[in-house]
């Protein structure tokens, strides 16, 4: 894949109520000096971290071995599909394992002996992640979320959810499932003896229970217009998942990849969670709208659907 230009984020007009992201040339001008774009000149001892437009095929030659937390990969999927000016083609299912193992084949030296990895995918290429990841990894499970978006086809099912493949490295891991409980309303809440809240408690909002995460999501809403972490990217992933990952698999200060970062998502709840992260993508628009979206958490930290260390669910008013 080739560096390309892509048409201005702010050149189409947009209604009063639409906090899509976009870029005006002055915040171009301001965030390229930002832009990580000049490759180290040898392999790097420390960590490596920021928003850098180009192919991950060149800096992964670059970045320290055995120094990466947690890998997040969220690759395209086996569709033929546009980013911006750059398509990637679907192909056959052979074809893309193969090109799905020496993705990943290139990423496992700069992994820790105790990192864990997210791969996201679809139904399509469920074979394929399958296949790749049990020669490299141990697989642990697969998170199934509830991706609502699109009116869907006349002559098929609709596609509205996807799939996320939790792997680790070895047997010794992270996994913090205190910090990723699931907040649920009570409807019918049971009392005990004495009338106080059975396995459920009472809040000034109503009555809730926090319950341990499942591998099925259907809590999350993709971003859409009227979300201020929204921006034109044709498959960005909500800030709401990637914090689950990050919180439920490293630690404050832990160092986060994302070799396809698309639009920053990663590297934005990163910086909100106190993680460290790398963003590479080949799209200058979409790094230039990552580097705006971290200025933007100077001001803002707060992650939509997570408030008092809990994820609450969808449409709960949080």
């Amino acid at each position: 894949m080739k560096k390309i230009t892509t048409k201005r984020s702010g050149s189409r007009k947009r209604a009063p109520q639409n906090r899509t992201l976009t870029l005006s040339r002055s915040d171009r001008n301001q965030l390229l000096p930002s832009l990580l774009t000049q490759l180290p000149k040898r392999r790097r001892r420390k960590p490596v971290t920021g928003i850098a437009c180009g192919d991950y095929q060149d800096w992964v030659q670059y970045l320290p071995l055995g120094s990466v937390d947690l890998l997040m990969l969220d690759p395209p999927y086996n569709l033929t599909k546009s980013f911006g000016r750059l398509k990637f083609q679907a192909r056959e299912e052979r074809k893309y394992t193969e090109w799905l193992r020496n993705v990943i084949g290139q990423l496992v030296p700069l992994l820790k002996p105790t990192a864990s990895i997210y791969i996201c995918g679809d139904w399509r290429t469920s074979l394929s992640v399958m296949d790749v990841v049990n020669e490299f990894f141990q697989v642990r499970n697969r998170i199934t979320w509830e991706r609502e978006k699109g009116r869907g086809a006349k002559s098929n099912w609709k596609n509205s959810h996807e799939d996320i493949w939790f792997c680790t490295m070895s047997k010794n891991y992270t996994f913090h499932v205190e910090q990723v409980k699931h907040r649920r309303r009570v409807i019918a809440p049971y009392r005990n003896a004495d009338g106080s809240p059975k396995d459920w408690d009472e809040g000034c909002d109503g009555n809730y229970r926090d319950t341990h995460p499942s591998n099925f999501w259907n809590d999350l809403s993709v971003p859409f217009w009227s979300m201020s972490e929204n921006t034109d990217h044709p498959t960005q992933k909500p800030e709401k998942l990637v914090a689950k990952l990050l919180l439920a698999s490293t630690n404050p200060g832990d160092y986060v990849l994302d070799p396809f970062g698309g639009s920053g998502t990663t590297a934005v709840v990163a910086a909100k969670l106190q993680r460290q992260c790398l963003s590479i993508d080949l799209n200058q628009d979409y790094c230039l709208w990552a580097l705006k979206r971290l200025e933007m958490v100077k001001q803002d930290t707060s992650i939509q659907g997570y408030e008092e260390g809990v994820f609450w669910q969808r449409n709960s008013g949080k």
